[in-house]
């Protein structure tokens, strides 16, 4: 078996796995993905939009599906905390760290950037809650906020 057969078949840490979900996450904001909403999404997702409205994931994925007017969505200044089911700090890792830091839930902290379409920066910040079940990782809260 070949060196590069094996470093993909080796298990993800918990924080890679999240650093991914936290990029399609971002990108399925930009791309209008609903399908990719869809898989990541725990059937009780809820998420604070940044008009104060909250929305449950039915809600959300028809949100979604409209197209966003912005472009070149970001995320910036990742902070992934990685929690235990007893709420203990597992790790807290640098959005680089390729540790093998495991627990049951997490909080995701960033900032994006992206463009308006006037052609003016635009940002914001973000908080996500993800939670471990039946051994995967799904998204059960989000809080978006715009600068």
């Amino acid at each position: 078996m070949s060196s590069s057969a094996t470093a993909r078949s080796a298990p993800q840490s918990d924080h890679d796995v999240l650093v991914q979900l936290n990029t399609d996450y971002i990108n399925s904001v930009q791309r209008s993905d609903v399908k990719r909403f869809d898989e990541i999404l725990a059937s009780e997702f809820y998420c604070s939009n940044p008009d104060g409205t909250l929305v449950d994931r039915a809600a959300f994925l028809k949100q979604t599906a409209k197209p966003v007017a912005i472009r070149d969505l970001r995320a910036e200044d990742v902070m992934i905390r990685i929690f235990s089911s007893a709420h203990d700090l597992v790790r807290e890792p640098v959005s680089t760290s390729r540790d093998h830091a495991q627990g049951d839930f997490a909080i995701i902290h960033a900032r994006t950037a992206y463009t308006k379409p006037d052609g003016s920066a635009g940002g914001g910040r973000y908080t996500d809650v993800w939670a471990k079940q039946n051994g995967r990782w799904l998204a059960v809260s989000a809080h978006v906020t715009r600068l």
